[in-house]
């Protein structure tokens, strides 16, 4: 296969180039570009912005703390370093809470699978302290939620998302974030790895397939290598990889030794060429990340022009899930719907359709009329704009 692709970068900006050479890992080999221009007429505000957005500041610090110091703003190298050492202690955080969760839910006969976190920071990088996270991601059986909540109330977390339904934990919804207020600490419960209609394995094959992690003293289970391959890469498609921390943990993965043809089943099975497709273009484009030779791209030209898309949220540092914007969350829909393969798009569209808590929020029923949710839901939508519009 083809190991080289192009994509239109023009307008790219010089800090945005500056940052992704940084992450590719050069040992720092860059005091040879300063003739080159590399590290003048830099907006290092602008640089430092996109550090933080895209949450691959430790790596940076570490890769410019290796360049010569009068190429770097001393200032810059102080605020990565204040960055660095305040991820590093949050790491330590959720790696001792990510522990005793796991014992809980062990304890308590419910098998958990822990989807990021410290634990995908260890086996990406060796060092927890060269990834960040906000928070701990845990999959769980469906039948498990009721008591996984109940066991979380008891350790003091309260639930952030009362807003779901039983009618979204049924269709679209795939998670709920719950909080402790006095640890500082998210956990999110999911019964999905993927908002519905996208395909994905059963808990049960993921179970077959998990590892057990090596760096903590009570055992943390997380997915298998090629699972967790396909897991992130298919949550970075969805989110238009407006993080670049996410293809960072792809081109980490594809240094390690994967079974290539484990993934060109699962991709063809769960119908995932698309975003792989995808992928492997921004990665090979944006981080020189090589694609195996055993890889299948299939439909590259519409993986190519899911790519050319996804450069809009790198480039913007936004998101529909970030800042609300109505015309970027209907971008976001649109671009949803072109990643999805032909047989998916039909039940995509269904599942804008589906009932959500504002449905109820207009017209209160009893749980035993939520089926009549379906059929009024167009009829709800309109009430709402007609409302606000009278209210403007």
């Amino acid at each position: 296969m083809n190991n080289k692709f192009e994509l239109n970068l023009t307008s790219i900006p010089k800090e945005l180039k500056l940052l992704l050479d940084l992450i590719q890992g050069n040992d720092g080999e860059y005091k040879h570009r300063n003739t080159d221009g590399w590290f003048t007429d830099i907006n290092w505000d602008y640089f430092l912005k996109l550090a933080i957005h895209h949450r691959v500041y430790p790596l940076l610090y570490l890769e410019l703390k290796a360049i010569e110091s009068n190429l770097i703003p001393s200032q810059v190298l102080q605020t990565l370093q204040a960055y660095y050492q305040k991820n590093t202690f949050q790491m330590l955080h959720l790696s001792g809470e990510m522990e005793r969760i796991s014992e809980l839910f062990a304890k308590n006969d419910i098998p958990s699978l822990f989807l990021k976190g410290p634990v995908i920071a260890y086996d990406l990088y060796g060092d927890i302290s060269l990834r960040t996270s906000k928070d701990l991601d845990v999959l769980i059986k469906k039948r498990d939620i009721q008591k996984v909540e109940g066991l979380l109330f008891e350790k003091g977390y309260i639930n952030t998302q009362e807003t779901i339904t039983q009618n979204d934990k049924k269709g679209r919804n795939y998670h709920i974030a719950y909080f402790h207020p006095h640890k500082k600490i998210e956990i999110e419960i999911h019964w999905r790895l993927h908002p519905y209609p996208i395909n994905q394995p059963t808990f049960s094959e993921l179970w077959e397939r998990k590892r057990v992690s090596s760096f903590t003293s009570y055992p943390v289970s997380f997915l298998g290598r090629e699972d967790l391959f396909l897991y992130l890469s298919v949550h970075g498609a969805r989110h238009g990889w407006f993080r670049l921390r996410w293809l960072k943990d792809i081109d980490q993965m594809l240094k390690t030794k994967l079974n290539y043809r484990k993934i060109n089943s699962f991709q063809k099975k769960y119908q995932y060429s698309y975003m792989i497709g995808q992928m492997f273009l921004l990665a090979n484009c944006l981080l020189n990340t090589k694609a195996h030779k055993e890889i299948k791209l299939i439909s590259e030209r519409h993986s190519r022009k899911l790519a050319q898309v996804a450069l809009l949220y790198i480039k913007k540092r936004t998101h529909s899930h970030v800042n609300g914007l109505k015309n970027l969350n209907n971008y976001h829909t649109r671009y949803l719907f072109i990643l999805m393969p032909t047989s998916r798009k039909v039940l995509f569209i269904l599942t804008l359709f589906y009932p959500s808590f504002k449905d109820e929020q207009t017209l209160p029923l009893p749980s035993y009329l939520h089926f009549l949710y379906f059929p009024l839901r167009p009829v709800l939508w309109i009430w709402r704009k007609t409302v606000k519009m009278i209210q403007l």
